[in-house]
């Protein structure tokens, strides 16, 4: 197997980054989820079960993978593949990728999943599209002109069921004191999912880094929802980001954050999207005492009649 790590000026940034996210309210506490020999899931709706696929449902995963952490990297990265193994979902958004991760992944996944990278060099964003149901026209990377972290945003189109669909993801700008430069990002994806042709669905997914305060400052459009929000704020979905419970990194100062989100504009006429639910990934121990990313995932269907 290939050997997986990050590189010393990786893990120093990834530390760095951290501990600038941290938020200084709270108190040190402990996670008390306990360890497992597979993923477990926690799901509004029901049971998705690969064997037995609804083809008039898309289903998503967005997940910020933590390729940054060079430690257990290796079972990381197969508890990664077990996931999209035992959920099958038809996209991924994926953030912090590294390129022994992406390979890792491709060699195990690539007969199913057509892979799209953001970048190459340090850490990207990437997208996979099932094969057999998500047939991809074309990409592009959108690079962000003001970001000081080289962040951008990964843009596909597609087509799925004869649909056409706009996916999008991206990594936001990190640490509570970028919270301008996060907007301008927030505001430069709202604008292009606004804008999109009115028979196509863009569906974006991503570590958005946003707080409440700075989505409410930009607003969304009319035409644009958050999924989360569209689902009835399902509280067990709320935090994505929790050192609470997850205790992949030493935190001194725990704290909770809705960082990953998804938002949806759906097409005009008889070709609506609608959410149909969501579950948060990752929430297990693997063996190796860690979880797969610093991050949860979030697993979400929708329907498309």
């Amino acid at each position: 197997m290939e050997q997986l790590g990050a590189t010393g000026e990786s893990r120093e940034k990834s530390s760095t980054s951290r501990e600038q996210e941290q938020e200084q309210a709270g108190t040190p506490g402990s996670s008390s989820n306990q360890a497992g020999d597979s993923p477990a899931v926690c799901v509004h709706g029901t049971e998705h079960d690969p064997e037995d696929e609804d083809h008039h449902k898309l289903s998503v995963i967005s997940w910020n993978v933590d390729g940054l952490d060079g430690e257990e990297q290796p079972e990381r990265a197969r508890g990664l593949c077990s996931y999209l193994t035992s959920r099958s979902p038809d996209v991924v958004l994926l953030q912090e990728l590294i390129q022994p991760y992406t390979r890792f992944m491709k060699k195990r996944l690539a007969e199913r999943y057509t892979f799209i990278e953001g970048g190459k060099e340090g850490y990207f964003i990437g997208m996979m599209l099932k094969k057999s149901r998500i047939t991809l026209l074309d990409s592009e990377t959108v690079a962000y002109p003001t970001s000081g972290m080289m962040r951008s945003l990964l843009v596909a189109q597609v087509l799925f069921r004869g649909r056409k669909f706009c996916l999008m993801t991206s990594h936001f700008e990190s640490c509570k004191a970028n919270a301008a430069e996060r907007m301008k990002q927030l505001r430069l994806v709202m604008k292009r999912m606004a804008k999109a042709p009115d028979d196509v669905t863009v569906l974006f997914g991503g570590d958005t880094n946003l707080r409440d305060a700075e989505v409410a400052k930009v607003g969304l459009p009319g035409c644009v929802c958050d999924v989360w929000e569209q689902l009835g704020e399902p509280e067990d979905c709320r935090y994505t980001w929790d050192t609470h419970a997850n205790t992949n990194n030493d935190h001194r100062y725990k704290s909770r954050f809705r960082f990953d989100r998804l938002y949806l504009r759906r097409a005009g006429g008889d070709a609506a999207l609608e959410p149909e639910s969501m579950a948060l990934v990752g929430l297990e121990k693997l063996k190796c005492g860690r979880y797969t990313s610093d991050h949860w995932g979030i697993y979400c269907t929708f329907s498309a009649q």
